[in-house]
């Protein structure tokens, strides 16, 4: 299954205190990168959400975005008494120093940091809470991941169609094309020589020097010929229609492929456009340069969408 490596995915956990949100957003990156936005009431559930995206997630840079808001109708007896009369101390003690200095909302006190009275939050309950709410936005994500991932798929099969079609024709008409550049050739040689020889050679007959112009000519002709080119093609073709097709999903065991399928993409690419590179060199023809100019742009608009497979 070929996904993208941009999606996004949210869900919320709400209990008795509050609610709590988690967003997961996905872009491009070379490796897997994880970055996290938690509270501090919930630093100690980094490590097993680590844990559940890398085994999730090959590839991509992603944001873990948690934040959680008291309800509105919390009883205000729930705040700790003797916290609320160190906050106060502190505020006079800060109000000799900045006599301007604001109090604090209600609201704020609620969600003050390190505010520990009875409302304090179970590191235990909001826990779970937050990884089961990163299960349900990690399947979100993936499922936009697939989505984007099948749409990037099409436009790259389309590519590829192209460039079948690109190949079938050249070789359609290499071998008229080898056969003319020959006789040209040949012809060229032939009336290279008499000019340079116009009594001719005593030592060797017209034939024989027939025959080795011929044989030059072929020996010519064999450096223009890139069969071998569009057969690499082919074979490179058939792989990565292979990978859209099949690659990127997770084996049975749950274990990651060796190699994602979007490195993979990559390197075949950079493989089709060196035989591109090589079929524009040793062109023997307008058409074919033409052809090869052709397949180089195909293959490089398939290399910008791989580089969003994950």
């Amino acid at each position: 299954m070929i996904r993208s490596m941009t999606a996004f995915g949210n869900a919320k956990a709400d209990l008795e205190q509050g609610t709590l949100a988690l967003e997961l957003r996905s872009v491009n990156s070379r490796f897997l990168d994880l970055y996290f936005r938690l509270p501090d009431e919930l630093r100690h559930v980094e490590t097993p959400l680590r844990e559940l995206l890398t085994a999730q997630l090959a590839r991509g840079k992603v944001e873990i975005r948690v934040s959680f808001t008291r309800n509105a109708s919390a009883d205000m007896s729930r705040l700790d008494p003797a916290w609320l009369e160190t906050l106060s101390e502190q505020l006079q003690a800060a109000r000799r120093i900045l006599p301007d200095i604001a109090s604090p909302r209600l609201v704020e006190l609620f969600n003050w940091p390190g505010q520990r009275g009875n409302d304090a939050l179970d590191p235990q309950v909001w826990g779970a809470a937050c990884l089961q709410a990163a299960q349900q936005a990690l399947t979100q994500l993936q499922e936009g991941r697939e989505r984007e991932g099948q749409r990037l798929a099409a436009m790259m099969r389309e590519c590829a169609d192209g460039v079948g079609r690109i190949v079938e024709t050249v070789e359609s008409h290499l071998p008229q094309l080898l056969a003319e550049h020959r006789e040209k050739l040949a012809a060229k040689l032939r009336e290279s020589v008499e000019t340079a020889f116009p009594g001719g050679f005593n030592h060797i007959s017209g034939a024989e020097l027939s025959e080795r112009l011929a044989q030059e000519a072929n020996l010519f002709a064999l450096r223009i010929d890139v069969a071998e080119e569009l057969s690499r093609l082919r074979s490179h073709l058939e792989e990565l229609r292979h990978l859209l097709g099949d690659g990127g999903g997770k084996p049975a065991s749950g274990k990651k492929n060796a190699g994602s399928a979007g490195k993979r993409l990559d390197f075949l690419f950079q493989e089709m456009n060196r035989e591109a590179n090589t079929l524009g060199s040793k062109a023997g023809s307008m058409d074919v340069t033409r052809a090869a100019m052709d397949l180089k742009l195909l293959i490089e608009q398939m290399r910008e969408q791989a580089q969003n497979i994950e």
